[in-house]
């Protein structure tokens, strides 16, 4: 059953519980990372900086269960910025109770608002989850993603 969760942006006081859902959404894709980075992280996401991160929560009944974080960017094939929608997580008890479409709502939301044309985001083949919620809210490119090989 769908719930309705209020989706805000991160706060200063939300770290405790933002914590254990980036480092759930990390360890999904085999991920860990120094506590140091956690707290640098979440220091960039409460900067006064629009070119920096930024960073959503879902939140309910007063207990944080889901995040995004985005950014926007240049990009020389517009003149107006477009968004990156970098993580997004749902607590996976909630799953399929909205939480992740209203992120990604909220996302959209933002992107408005910069009057940024483009929201675009990555996910692996394997997620067949989160690409069913996708295949609902957003198009599916032909891009293929390479990254750089380290000798």
């Amino acid at each position: 059953m769908p719930v309705t969760p209020l989706i805000r942006p991160v706060a200063a006081g939300d770290f405790a519980a933002w914590q254990p859902l980036w480092k759930a959404y990390l360890a999904f894709y085999d991920t860990t990372l120094p506590q140091a980075h956690y707290e640098s992280a979440f220091e960039r996401l409460l900067a006064d900086d629009a070119h920096d991160f930024n960073g959503l929560v879902a939140e309910v009944d007063g207990k944080l269960v889901g995040l995004t974080h985005y950014l926007f960017h240049r990009h020389l094939w517009k003149s107006e910025p477009v968004c990156y929608l970098q993580d997004l997580y749902a607590d996976p008890a909630l799953r399929g109770m909205g939480i992740g479409r209203a992120l990604i709502e909220g996302v959209y939301a933002r992107a408005d608002q910069a009057k940024a044309p483009a929201v675009y985001w990555l996910t692996q083949e394997f997620n067949e989850t989160a690409r069913r919620l996708y295949d609902r809210c957003a198009d599916l490119t032909p891009f293929i993603k390479y990254t750089r090989r380290l000798a």
